[in-house]
């Protein structure tokens, strides 16, 4: 072979090695970009459903008020825990005309929320609110504080202390679940100590029967004309109990000094409001079971896991959210009876 077709020879070598080497660069060029693209692509659903659940969030809140006795208006919460489509409007409100203005029985999730509790408020009544009572400490039931004179705001001491306590924390779990429906809005706390007996306002007597069980701290209220009890979360109705903060025992105790007073309506925290006990009975059995089933699931040495799962009672079907609040009751009460800090109780109705 000549010394010229020699060299045409490596040269051809030489461009073919070239060509495949352009060609395998063109092709992992290639495939990187397809590859940012389709990850681009996919992409987009996922921004563009966050984009326009944002766009689509309603951020008022739309209060349709129950009449349930002249001049006694009922606000239901929704049967959901708190989270972002229900901007944390899970508890009940509780509205009464008087002559001095509107009186409100607890003000909501958010700083939101109690700015239309209030218009709505003078919207029923066509008053200013003369006075708000705030039955416990818990979020969904406090933060819409802000929208009102902190003077008209009342509570027995200790749910002033269990909200300066715990407030902040409380805040900090609500702008996580509720997200920006809870802009804006701070701990406000009650400016008005009350204690047993009675109050008047306008024409209506207010029955205040400061308890426990719920929390170390719950009000209860009986409106003398109208025969109305607003009973906090002492009563939930159709609607699991919840138990972050609950002492059985004394919840109890406060279940049976509620049956004891006759009234024609009763507000639940959470459920419809009805006459009769059915409210207080379902809640006395709910916290039996739920005791029962716990303390039994520790007894035979289960996980706290493994009790979480254990099956509930074939009535807890049509309890709202049973399953979610029994589960959470798991991790609030195994942790004291790993401790030795969960007593027994008289179950005995």
């Amino acid at each position: 072979m000549s010394k010229h077709h020699a060299d045409m020879r490596t040269r051809q070598r030489e461009d073919s090695r070239n060509s495949r080497t352009h060609a395998r660069t063109e092709t992992e060029i290639t495939r990187r970009n397809a590859l940012n693209r389709l990850a681009a692509i996919a992409s987009l659903p996922v921004i563009a459903a966050v984009f326009d659940t944002a766009a689509a969030a309603p951020l008022a809140y739309h209060l349709k008020p129950i009449n349930i006795a002249d001049g006694v208006w009922v606000l239901y919460g929704v049967p959901e825990a708190i989270d972002r489509s229900n901007g944390g409007a899970i508890a009940n409100v509780t509205i009464f005309d008087s002559r001095e203005g509107a009186v409100i029985v607890d003000t909501g999730p958010s700083k939101r929320f109690g700015v239309a509790l209030d218009a709505l408020a003078r919207e029923l009544t066509g008053k200013s609110v003369a006075r708000v009572y705030v039955t416990h400490f818990h979020p969904d039931h406090v933060f819409g504080n802000q929208a009102f004179n902190r003077a008209t705001i009342a509570a027995p001491q200790g749910v002033i202390d269990g909200l300066a306590s715990l407030g902040e924390d409380f805040a900090s779990a609500m702008y996580h679940t509720a997200g920006d429906w809870m802009r804006g809005t701070e701990v406000a706390l009650p400016g008005r100590v009350v204690s047993a007996g009675v109050e008047e306002i306008g024409g209506r007597r207010f029955h205040l029967r400061p308890l426990s069980g719920h929390t170390n701290s719950d009000l209860a209220l009986i409106e003398e004309k109208s025969a109305v009890m607003v009973a906090g979360d002492l009563v939930f109705l159709d609607r699991a109990a919840t138990t972050p903060h609950a002492d059985l025992g004394n919840w109890r105790t406060s279940l049976d000094a509620l049956k004891a007073i006759d009234v024609r309506h009763i507000v639940p925290g959470h459920g419809p409001t009805e006459g009769g006990h059915r409210g207080l009975e379902q809640t006395r059995k709910w916290l039996a079971m739920i005791e029962e089933t716990i303390r039994a699931a520790f007894e035979r040495g289960l996980s706290i896991n493994e009790a979480m799962a254990e099956p509930l009672p074939q009535w807890t079907a049509t309890i709202a959210l049973a399953r979610y609040e029994y589960e959470r009751s798991v991790m609030h009460f195994y942790p004291k009876l790993e401790a030795g800090e969960w007593p027994r109780v008289d179950k005995k109705t």
